[in-house]
């Protein structure tokens, strides 16, 4: 069920008819027919530019509403298995489950700029063409790859693809930026971008009149033509930056070990407070990242949810269902009633009365050029850490018992625990969750056990500041998997083949194969140590398909053949493989022609 807000400008395109052009207060938006099927899907994600906004679903279709040039506004149904949409200025892209990314724009496709085309088949080096995110920028799309490295199309006319806006203005096939990236930043209306390494070094690059950069009051250069890092970034962990027009605002998540107290996340911004508002009281620019202060979430109780940014607005969600915001208003954007032209300093705005308020952490903000949105979408975790959290509320693979504030029963999986506990501490992390769950509610208990599984913190930040200290925070789902396989002591399904057998924990089994899901989740089937041959497969085919079960990788030394390749194909038969993205035998074709190239 879809639970959507949006206040602003209803023009290019109209997305409420019969209503002013400036919606100065929240109001729920409809889809055009009440009984259109997409009502009944649950809304994943919003992006909204100037001429157009994406809807996207769970079921992995959007709609898109689209208005250039003053035509008629179109309603478009995207049917791509689609994950994440991005919307700029002058352009849009989807990103696919399977890694492709689709975009369209008058800089992407000047022929025809009403028209998706592939943009990751254009990436030159092909070992780079599975895409993991996508952002947008005015009118450039930054693409990062499963390899770390960041891609830029579309215009560079102040530097925003990192190069000389001379010799370049303008890509239409993707350019490798920069390598070795965590993190892309950008914004629907920026025309710079910022790159966080693994390292946590943060780069950035592209117009920088107002100081968006953060470069400092020592670099006055109106365009940052090469990516350049940036120096005094705030202390912590970064979270995420948004650009607009003429400023960058960075949500901060502080990670001092020694404080007791709730992990507190803080806001910095930097640029021109003029046309935007940097969240400050009148002044001039800020040249670099300084905080943003206000009572309204500087309570010890209250903690940033989200926050979004548009050309020259910014809004926030905090845990105590606070919507605060400032910047400009005079399309209403800021949701106070009025169109005073701007805010400086942030102030409350009355939230309208939400349907599913109890799980404020579940609503998220999407801001577009002079529009915004509140709607409601759940967490998403990656399909594993979905299986694990499913596998929670399965009973037969429940074996250590909870009991909360009114005597109910909770039930997890202790394996599970054992891998996402601290077990560095001298107190039982397992008493310790003990009292914790003692005091909770039996839906308070629920959303800890799913905060464990998935170390999501936006699930309820209230719950996950309380139980962090038990929660061994460096771990993740894949890594845990990763070293299950080289603990012989928790491998508990025995395959077989060839006089040699596997032991493989039946948990893994269950999330990567529908035969061994069916098998062991069967009401009537017996879940003992079965053994099954696979004497069809060779060492090295069954060597890959093992370490694919686990890791979702391929083993760089591993040869290719296409004797293995035919065998392979049979294995993700014989186990009906979950081919996710990356898909084992797209990844086993690439690496065979790659070799052969080598060869050549």
């Amino acid at each position: 069920m879809n639970e959507i807000i949006f206040f602003g400008e209803n023009q290019y395109p109209i997305l409420i008819k019969n209503e002013p052009k400036k919606i100065t207060k929240p109001i729920q938006f409809k889809f055009e027919n009440e009984n259109e099927n997409e009502n009944e899907k649950q809304i994943k994600q919003i992006s909204t530019g100037y001429y157009s906004t994406i809807f996207l679903f769970e079921n992995g279709k959007a709609i898109e509403y689209l208005n250039y040039s003053n035509q008629n506004v179109e309603k478009i149904q995207i049917e791509e298995n689609i994950q994440k949409v991005t919307v700029g200025y002058f352009n849009e892209a989807i990103l696919t489950i399977e890694g492709n990314v689709f975009a369209k724009g008058k800089d992407i496709n000047p022929n025809n700029p009403n028209e998706f085309i592939n943009i990751s088949s254009l990436i030159e080096d092909k070992k780079d063409r599975i895409i993991q995110d996508i952002v947008s920028g005015h009118s450039s799309i930054y693409l990062l790859t499963s390899n770390q490295n960041v891609y830029g199309i579309g215009s560079n006319e102040v530097g925003q693809l990192g190069f000389d806006s001379e010799t370049l203005k303008i890509s239409q096939k993707p350019i490798l930026i920069m390598k070795n990236v965590s993190k892309i930043f950008s914004g629907n209306s920026s025309t710079c971008v910022f790159l966080l390494n693994s390292n946590q070094e943060l780069f950035g690059c592209g117009l920088n009149i107002y100081s968006q950069l953060g470069l400092g009051e020592s670099r006055e250069e109106t365009r940052i033509e090469k990516l350049t890092k940036i120096q005094n970034i705030p202390k912590g962990k970064i979270i995420d930056i948004q650009c607009g027009d003429s400023h960058s605002i960075m949500l901060i998540q502080n990670e001092d070990e020694n404080q007791n107290q709730n992990t507190k996340r803080k806001l910095y911004s930097c640029g021109n407070y003029q046309y935007n508002g940097l969240g400050k009281r009148f002044g001039e620019n800020t040249y670099e990242f300084t905080e943003i202060k206000s009572s309204l979430f500087e309570n010890d109780d209250d903690n940033i949810l989200d926050f979004s940014v548009g050309n020259a607005h910014t809004l926030i969600l905090t845990s105590n269902s606070k919507l605060i915001g400032f910047g400009h208003n005079d399309d209403g954007q800021l949701g106070t009633g009025n169109t005073y032209w701007y805010q400086l300093i942030p102030i409350q705005i009355e939230l309208p009365k939400l349907r599913f308020n109890e799980n404020i952490s579940n609503y998220h903000i999407s801001c577009g050029d002079d529009k915004s949105f509140i709607y409601y979408s759940l967490s998403s975790f990656s399909n594993l850490e979905e299986d694990l959290i499913k596998l929670f509320r399965r009973k037969e693979f429940c074996n250590i018992s909870f009991k909360t504030e009114n005597g109910e029963i909770i039930e997890a999986h202790k394996l599970i625990l054992k891998y996402r506990l601290n077990q560095n501490q001298n107190q039982n992390q397992i008493e310790k969750l003990q009292e914790i769950i003692s005091n909770k509610s039996i839906k308070e208990s629920n959303q800890i056990f799913e905060m464990i599984y998935s170390n999501n913190s936006k699930i309820n930040p209230k719950l996950y500041f309380e139980i962090k200290e038990i929660i061994n925070l460096n771990e993740k789902i894949e890594e845990t998997i990763k070293r299950i396989y080289l603990n012989e002591n928790e491998k508990d399904f025995i395959i077989e083949r060839k006089e040699k057998q596997y032991k493989f924990p039946k948990l893994i089994l269950i999330m990567r194969s529908e035969l061994y899901r069916g098998m062991f989740l069967s009401v009537t089937e017996d879940k003992s140590n079965k053994v099954t041959d696979y004497s069809e497969l060779s060492n090295e085919s069954f060597q890959i398909l093992e370490y694919w079960i686990y890791s979702n990788q391929i083993k760089d030394e591993i040869q290719i053949t296409q004797e293995i390749i035919d065998e392979i194909q049979i294995g993700i038969d014989y186990f009906q493989l979950n081919q996710t993205n990356p898909n084992l035998f797209d990844l086993l074709i690439k690496k065979f022609n790659n070799q052969n190239q080598n060869l050549n």
